[in-house]
Parts: C-alpha cells; structure tokens; sequence
C-alpha cells in the first residue's frame, strides 16, 4: 500500500486553504490533484464495471478514446442470472488486479441501480430488479476487489434508473419505496463490504441533485449506515461545489481547471461553507492515497480469460428447452445469424472495454462439430439484402437437423446516454427466425443483448431457447460450452421478461416529462408488481432450466425470534448430470397490516452444486429485514404481528413448498392526536380497551358498534368530538392522548 495513513494525516493542518479546496476536485479525467510538498500522491481512477477502461494518457469519460487491453468479463446482466456471489467475488479481484497492473486505485464499480425498467439503456450495467439479489452480488464483487488492496466505487447513489435526461431528471419516489426497493443494495454493499468510495447519481431526487442531498449523503449514508469512504461524483454531476461539499459531497470529478476551487475558497471565505466540512472531506480523499500497490502486479491474462469463460456458462439461462439441447457432435448444424461470427458481448458507453481477445461461437463450435454450415441471416448495420441472406439462411436450415440461430440487439440499440423505445428484436430477426423455423427440424434461438427482449411472434416456433445476455470477451466458447452439454446451465432469470411492455410496472411513468419522473409503481418493482397483480409475463423472475433436474424436500420454517426464522430444505439432483439448483425463497406479507405488500419478496437464497443422484442440505436465516417495512411514521423498520407465507419456490411464480408462520412482531404504539383516525382510537393497544369507558357517551358506544365504526372508521377523531359535543370531557381527551405517548392514565 502507499501514500498517506491514519498516523500523517495532521499534515493536513498546514495546507492552505486554496490546497485543500484543490484536493476536492479532480486534475483531470482521472486522476486527483497531489500536493508532493505535503506528501499527497495522486489518486488514478478507472472505469469498470466488468473490465478496466484505463486511459493512462489523458482520457474521456464516454468511452470515444482508446484504452488499454484488459479483459472484458461479462456485464452486470449476466453475472446477476448467475445468482453467485461467490463468482462476482472472484470478477472483482481479478478487476483489481488488473486494476493494479495499470496503476489504477479505484475501480469504478459495481453499478447496484435497480432495474426500474427493461427500457433503461443502461440496464446492461446492472444486476437485477430484485435489491436483495444486487446486493448480494455487489458485496461479492466488492469484497473481491477490494482485498487486492484496489478500491471499489458502488454507483450510481440513487435511484438512476433511466438514461433520458439523466444530468437533471428529478426522480419523485416516496421514502418507504426508497428503502425498501432503490436503497438495499447499497446500504448492504456499505455496512458488509465497506467500500473505497460510493459515486453519487447525476438525477436530483425529489427535487434535489443527488450531489447536493444532505439527507442522502449524510443523514442515510454516513450516519445510518455507517460509511467511512468517500463519496466522489459521477462525472460531471456537480453543479454548485461549495454547496456539495456542505451535503457531504468528498470529490468533483472530473476537475474543472481551478473553477471549482476558487468556489469553494470563497464560499468559505464568505462564511457561506463551514471550513470544517472541507477538513473532512479532504480527509477522505488523502485516505484513497493509501490505496493501490507499491511494486509492480502481474496479470495472468490467460487465467482471466478462463474465469471470464466459466462467469458465463454460469450465467446463460435456459429458458426453454423441448427435447432439443444439448446438441450432440455428429449432427447436421446450421448455425444462423451474424451474431454468431461477430459476438456481440459488451454494452457501449464508459463502460466499454477494449477486451485483449473474444471468441465468436463460430470459431469455438469447431471443437466440438465438424457439421457445421453457416448463414449470417442479417448484418449488423442494417444494409443487406434481408431477402436474399433470409433465403440462404432458410436454405441452410433445410439442410440440418437443427438451426442454432443468433439473434439480439447492435451496440447500438442499446447504450449509456439514451433509452430504447422498445423490447422487440429487429423486424427483419422476428422474420428469419420465423422462417427458419418453418424450414429446420428443431430450431435452438441463442440470444445476445443487454436489456430485456420481447420472445413473442416466434417463440412458440422454436424448440429451445438460450438467453446469453452480454457474457464477455468468452462468450462465443461459453455458449458453445453450453449448447454441446460441456456445461450444465444454471443461470436464472434475474429479470422478469414480459408479454408486452404495456404490462411493465413503470410504463406510463417512465421515463417521465418535462424534467420529472413519478415513480407511480411504489414498491411493486419486477416481479412484484406481476405477483401482486396476477398479470401473466412469458418467463418470471428467478426461472432458468438445467440438464438435469432436482427434487426438493423437507421444506421447514422454523421461527427463531419474534421477527427471526430458519429455512432448511434438501436439494436432489434426480438427474444424470451434475448441476446447480438456485434455492429462491420468497416471503408474502400481502395480507397483514396497513400498507400494501408485495405477493412474493425474495428474501434468501442460495445456488448449491449438486452431483448426479446426490443431495445438499441448505439453511437459510430470514432475519429481521426479510419480514419488515419501512415505517413512514416511525422513521424505522417495523414487522407487523401476524401470519406470514414462507414460500420455497422454483421461481417468483412456481411454488414448490409453503407454510405460514407467526410473528410476535412489533407493539407499534402511535402517538393519538387529535388528528388520528377513529379507528386509531379504537385500535390503540393502551387507550382502546378503556377509551368508552373513560368517555362515557352512549353516542360514542353507538359509533363504536362495527358497522358504524367501519362508515365512521376513518373520520379524525377531532371531527368525534364535536359530534360527541359536551357530552366528552376535552380533560378526558387529553388524558387518553397523554397516555398514547407513555405518560400514564
């Protein structure tokens, strides 16, 4: 490790002001600005997420100028249907050794943000819908990381879930949907993991940009969840630097030639910024000095190239499969489709990595058939003859025992900076597929793409379907590995694939108008919404198939606490191969309590390896959280009592075993005012069972009578008490609400 420690940090007491304002904002695209007088190096910082954009010279943030070789892993959208931390652990550390080798301290990466919307063109970036599932794998990839002595960057802090107006949208989402849905990653990825740094979002949340939200970084982050890192900016998201650095705001970048700086100075030079604050921040940013190696970090390219293999066959998932895969060596194969020549395996934008190989699944086939004839089907630009390659494509077909066809979306279709309009695949791929289809015995669909895809208008034509998503530089060999049963899929769903966009949870709300987006759906992001709606989708969330098949049995639930269980279940593998089972279980709290709940919310679960004809045991614990919600009123998470559904289940929709629990739960008692409901009243564990006899009213027995009460239920009890008129005692009143708050009756 190098530059500055926790012991010569007082040095800091004797830069001048305009130094420590000159800490806080970057030297360039992607180093911080050092001070070598005070012993301060510069920090170098990178894009990642799933491979290294170092740009030693110079650099801009879009992803236009080249970067240096470094191996491209598979994005964020594969690594989530992998449902493996354990794997985005080893992704993360050999990002930060590659990291290393460059210089680089900080990897910009994982990015958490929930997928809001299939629309959202950066969704290739990021794990899932599910917050429990992105932040288990962010923990992953960032304990990975971080443990080469490289620092992480989780992003993007909060609720960016859209490209359209990015650098000003205000994103308008009540709090309780906050923390439940757009915050867990995060607040996990903190507390357990601890990162280097957490990039705050370019959007404005309710009105305020996230660069410049006191509650965000201070109040939620640092203060609730215990942050000890630095909070730098994404690039070009600051737009008052004295007032960010006041919210809690460490480091601008990229720098603004001095702009900045002299803000900040006068801005505390006018009394307008409190000099202490940038003390702490300038803190932070010398601790990141101590990040990164000493001497030089060699890389095994060759070995990163296998993991980037092996993270892919994990994540491609089977979604259907009718006696078809895998495929065996001496059949006839037409493989169709430009895809499969020229792999399409990374997303466009800051994230694009200059990969130090890729394999097509073209070339990788080669090892394992001999029979192949290909047909490009289409191009990639769009400037074919569709007719004529359809024809040869169909041709092709009519000679095999089965079609592999490639399809899914150009770079192009799909990017950092702007949305798709659509989840269809391209006109003239819906109708080669369709006709292939028509022309082949069986007809195997390969998809490559890095946000959700429509499958209908042709999915029931073909007999098997694999979604590759984006798999990385070894895509192309890791389908091939899949298709010809070398691997066992496993992947599962991380994302609900819907019927049309018109059933999706935001549409209607996304992306928003006029610089605002409403987050109108609340907490039924993904599949809950779907669950809790009892709208149909073509493939859940949490479904993948196997080669094999499993068993599950002595499914349990065991409460532990008065808001704790354990789940304990045995995984068969009732197959002739060896695979994985992904263990997903959901908890329904739908019909307890005031607020609305979801029908299904993941709560734990666990990808065990199981050999052919054996069985794993698996015990989950649901602690506090997998049966709470936040509280509005409370300010807190809270559990109702009652009975709750503990489902063990194939998918977000397929239930392989239930029960019901009870919870003691939480004695939540509300403050009564004269604000609060009449059925508050009535229902308050203290002033209820003595509330009649301590306002003797014969009216007010009468409304207590459950019909009346359920008509007058929801009046506030101010309106009560003047139709209670001189018949209550207003010295009564207050004393019931005295004892609401604890003070005696």
């Amino acid at each position: 490790m190098s530059g500055a420690t926790e012991s010569d940090t007082s040095a800091l007491v004797v830069l001048t002001l305009e130094q420590k304002a000159s800490l806080l904002s970057g030297r360039d695209t992607w180093t911080t600005q050092p001070i070598e007088d005070a012993g301060i190096r510069s920090v170098r910082m990178s894009d990642g997420p799933n491979g290294l954009r170092a740009q030693l010279n110079g650099g801009d943030a879009l992803g236009f100028q080249p970067s240096e070789p470094s191996t491209c892993f598979p994005p964020a959208v594969a690594v989530g249907s992998s449902w493996d931390p354990e794997l985005a652990t080893k992704v993360g550390e050999a990002l930060g050794r590659e990291g290393l080798s460059f210089g680089i301290d900080v990897v910009l990466g994982p990015g958490v943000n929930i997928k809001r919307s299939p629309l959202c063109g950066r969704n290739f970036e990021y794990y899932s819908e599910d917050p429990l599932l992105a932040g288990a794998l962010g923990v992953g990839y960032v304990r990975g990381m971080q443990s080469t002595g490289a620092g992480a960057s989780v992003k993007h802090f909060a609720a960016n879930n859209q490209e359209t107006d990015r650098m000003r949208v205000s994103s308008e989402v009540d709090e309780r949907t906050l923390r439940e849905i757009y915050f867990p990653a995060f607040e996990r990825i903190v507390k357990e993991a601890q990162p280097a740094t957490v990039m705050c979002a370019y959007n404005r949340i309710n009105g305020v940009y996230a660069s410049e939200n006191p509650w965000l970084l201070k109040d939620v982050l640092r203060t609730e969840w215990g942050f000890e890192g630095a909070v730098i900016s994404d690039w070009g998201a600051v737009h008052r630097p004295a007032v960010a650095v006041a919210a809690g705001l460490d480091l601008e970048m990229p720098g603004t030639r001095g702009r900045s700086i002299r803000e900040i100075v006068a801005a505390v030079e006018a009394g307008d910024l409190d000099e202490a604050d940038v003390d702490r921040s300038v803190a932070r940013v010398v601790k990141l000095t101590g990040l990164g190696a000493e001497g030089k970090v060699a890389v095994d390219f060759d070995a990163h190239h296998a993991l980037a293999r092996a993270t892919a066959a994990a994540s491609i998932v089977l979604l259907k499969n009718e006696a078809t895969l895998p495929l065996e060596a001496q059949m006839r194969i037409a493989v169709i489709g430009e895809f499969a020549r020229t792999a399409r395996f990374q997303g466009g934008g800051s994230s694009h990595v200059n990969a130090v190989r890729s394999e097509a699944f073209l070339d990788a086939a080669t090892a394992h058939s001999a029979s192949i004839e290909f047909a490009a089907g289409f191009t990639l630009d769009g400037r074919g003859d569709d007719l004529d390659l359809c024809g040869a494509a169909v041709a092709a077909a009519s000679r095999s025992e089965v079609a592999v066809i490639f399809a899914g979306l150009a770079e192009s279709d799909e990017s950092e900076g702007y949305d798709r309009t659509t989840i269809e695949l391209p006109t003239a791929q819906i109708a080669l597929i369709r006709a292939v289809a028509a022309a082949a015995p069986k007809t195997v669909v390969v998809l490559s793409h890095g946000g959700v895809v429509g499958l209908e208008g042709w999915h029931d034509d073909v007999d098997a379907i694999l979604d590759g998503f984006l798999l990385g530089q070894a895509g192309g060999a890791a389908i091939a590995d899949v298709v010809f049963g070398v691997v066992n899929p496993s992947g599962r769903l991380a994302e609900t694939i819907p019927l049309r966009i018109a059933d999706t949870p935001a549409f209607g709300n996304f992306p928003g108008e006029q610089g605002h987006v409403v987050y109108g759906e609340r907490t039924l992001v993904g599949y809950r919404w779907y669950a809790t709606r009892g709208i149909p989708v073509r493939y859940p969330f949490g479904h993948g198939l196997s080669y094999s098949t499993f068993r599950t049995s002595g499914f349990t639930v065991t409460v532990t606490g008065d808001d704790t269980a354990t789940v304990r279940v045995t995984v068969e593998n009732t197959g002739t191969r060896d695979g994985a089972h992904v263990v997903q279980v959901y908890v329904d709290a739908s019909a307890l309590g005031t607020v609305q709940r979801s029908a299904r919310e993941l709560r734990a679960f666990r990808k065990v390896h199981v050999p052919a004809g054996g069985a794993v045991e698996v015990e989950l614990e649901l602690d506090r959280r997998a049966f709470a919600y936040w509280d509005v009123d409370l300010h807190d998470w809270a559990v109702t009592p009652g009975s709750y559904r503990v489902i063990l289940g194939r998918d977000a929709f397929a239930v392989d075993a239930e029960t019901t629990i009870d919870l003691v739960g939480d004695r939540v008692d509300r403050e009564l005012t004269m604000g609060s409901t009449a059925q508050e009243w009535f229902e308050h564990s203290i002033v209820g069972p003595v509330l009649l006899d301590t306002l003797q009213s014969d009216l007010l027995r009468a409304m207590a009578q459950p019909e009346a009460l359920r008509m007058l239920g929801s009046l506030p009890w101010q309106k009560i008490v003047n139709l209670l008129g001189d018949s209550v005692s207003r010295d009564d009143v207050d004393t019931l609400m005295a004892a609401s708050r604890g003070e005696g009756c």
